[in-house]
């Protein structure tokens, strides 16, 4: 399976890595884009399994590289890992597509409990 991971922090990037492997998503393919914008231009030509977004990015945030991926008629798993977790914020995510949310701070169980049954 192929993971694209999407933040504008190297840290948080690396912190999302590690998490997944403490939640026992091993073995996995992982890419990183710094913001929407060059996720999009990744995901042009690199087809993945699941995208973990941000939120708040600049060039692109989140919602609109979801946006903009659903108006392409790409359907990937989206699932945002921000600290946006109003239930706002939640219903906007779900109105344009996101299967679900990670909150920051988060734990490798948030990680199992969000993609238990979309990881394998």
């Amino acid at each position: 399976m192929k993971i694209l991971i999407v933040d504008d922090s190297n840290m948080m990037r690396a912190m999302v890595k590690r998490t997944l492997g403490q939640a026992g998503f091993t073995g996995h393919e992982l890419a990183e884009a710094p913001d929407g914008a060059a996720a999009l231009d990744y995901l042009t030509g690199n087809p993945v399994d699941i995208v973990l977004s941000d939120w708040n990015m600049p060039n692109m945030n989140g919602i609109d590289l979801l946006r903009s991926l659903r108006s392409a008629g790409n359907g990937v798993t989206f699932v945002f890992v921000t600290s946006e977790g109003t239930p706002e914020m939640r219903a906007l995510a779900s109105d344009a597509g996101a299967v679900g949310m990670i909150e920051k701070p988060f734990t490798p169980e948030a990680f199992k409990h969000v993609l238990g049954g979309l990881i394998g």
